[in-house]
């Protein structure tokens, strides 16, 4: 008998905990996902046939409840904005806000954020990345399960416009720390955090609940930023 060797699984950054779904949220889910959803598939996005327009892509991976992602949507309707979470709660809570908001710019994936950037992100296409307050996996046994890790660097790096940016936030200085270690070395990104632009964009952008909870434990917060050099 042959042997059939199984393939490793990817080690996942997150743990899918669903949580309790209001009513609001499940009617949200059912009813708007039409309007808002994209399907995962095997076939690269078409950003201009989504939106039906042609305007600058931002990712921002792991959302929340959606709160950051609906501000900035808001308050930049010259950009498109994909927001991509596991959780269906939070997703039912964005998707709420998106037509309480009445926003046409916004639109939502229920995945995981690297396989989508893999297999459905088109290389060179988005204007910015935004991973606000990922799971800081603190033990260190665990910080293989971070998802700011050498080979994610260099994915979101190839899937950035020249000029293009990744913004990142956390309020674990360790975390801060490690991600300023593999950006630093990933050839092709620069750090522009302290660039008057870029300090601009740190000022205006929403705040998520993770961040006011952390805000209100008395946590720094630490926004990094870091950009694909111009080609």
């Amino acid at each position: 008998m042959t042997e059939v060797v199984k393939p490793l699984r990817s080690i996942r950054s997150f743990v899918r905990r669903e949580g309790r779904i209001t009513p609001a949220q499940q009617r949200a889910l059912k009813d708007l996902w039409p309007r808002y959803g994209i399907e995962t598939s095997e076939v690269p996005l078409d950003f201009t046939v989504i939106f039906g327009r042609r305007a600058p892509v931002v990712l921002e991976i792991g959302f929340g409840n959606g709160d950051a992602l609906a501000a900035e949507a808001t308050a930049h309707p010259e950009n498109n904005y994909i927001g991509i979470e596991v959780h269906r709660p939070g997703i039912g809570n964005l998707l709420h806000k998106l037509e309480s908001l009445e926003l046409k710019n916004a639109r939502v994936m229920l995945a995981d954020a690297k396989e989508i950037l893999t297999a459905q992100i088109p290389e060179a296409s988005l204007s910015g990345v935004h991973l606000f307050f990922p799971d800081p996996w603190p033990k260190q046994r665990h910080h293989k399960r971070r998802l700011v890790q050498p080979d994610f660097a260099a994915l979101v790096l190839r899937k950035l416009v020249s000029g293009g940016y990744f913004h990142l936030a956390t309020d674990w200085k360790d975390y801060a720390d490690y991600m300023v270690s593999v950006l630093a070395r990933t050839s092709g990104l620069v750090e522009v955090s302290e660039l008057d632009e870029f300090r601009t964009m740190v000022a205006s952008r929403g705040q998520t609940r993770f961040e006011r909870r952390g805000r209100k434990l008395g946590n720094q917060i630490w926004d990094l930023i870091f950009q694909r050099k111009n080609s």
